[in-house]
């Protein structure tokens, strides 16, 4: 019961988010009913267009039930379920994800340049945080919950400080948040980012920015 209690209010901070005032949505607003993804129209434009053909399973999404994997560098793992994986939030301006810790395990660095983030945290204690564009840092230990949330656009983590493993459930006003994760983004770039601009950004010397492309090269 307690399990289902969590996935509740979870569910609720999501829908909180998708009914903020439109005009600080970070998509713009829908102008039908609805606009089921078309992912096999020749098509391009700022979105998905909408197919012709629609069932109850276009708005349905069950990838968030398990846990992803966690075995990798960064102990953690993202869960999406935007307008990519879920064709039925296109146009809606809302989106989620599950994000799975190890002990240990951090979510990187990151931002989010078209939505807002809101998480609740399913299980686990982590330390959370953000960066203002005047370099302060708010951070905050949450635990089984409680619930946090990262302005858009801002750089923020997440770093799971307890024992056994931790979940959050992720909610974001926009159908494709967007990520930059940004070790990866200055480090693992193609085309890479010259050593020289690194190295004078960081204050740190060419060899050293090498050795840091070196862990972000591709596998």
């Amino acid at each position: 019961m307690a399990r289902i209690h969590l996935y509740v209010v979870a569910a609720a901070c999501a829908v909180a988010l998708a009914l903020a005032v439109p005009a600080l949505a970070g998509d713009p607003d829908m102008l039908q009913d609805v606009c089921v993804a078309d992912y096999a129209s020749p098509v391009k434009l700022n979105g998905f267009p909408c197919k012709a053909n629609i069932s109850a399973d276009d708005f349905f999404f069950d990838g968030l039930r398990s846990p992803g994997n966690t075995n990798n560098p960064a102990g953690s793992a993202v869960t999406a379920a935007n307008v990519d994986k879920f064709p039925g939030v296109n146009t809606l301006g809302v989106s989620m994800a599950r994000i799975d810790y190890a002990p240990g395990g951090q979510n990187p660095p990151h931002t989010h340049p078209r939505a807002t983030e809101i998480i609740f945290v399913l299980e686990g204690t982590l330390e959370v945080g953000f960066l203002t564009t005047a370099n302060r840092l708010l951070s905050k230990t949450v635990a089984t919950g409680d619930v946090f949330v990262f302005p858009r656009g801002l750089v923020h983590f997440q770093q799971n400080r307890g024992h056994g493993p931790a979940a959050v459930l992720a909610a974001f006003n926009s159908q494709l948040q967007g990520t930059q994760a940004i070790a990866m983004t200055l480090f693992g770039a193609t085309p890479p980012v010259p050593t020289d601009i690194l190295a004078k950004a960081f204050r740190v010397g060419g060899g050293e920015v090498e050795h840091i492309k070196a862990n972000f090269a591709p596998k």
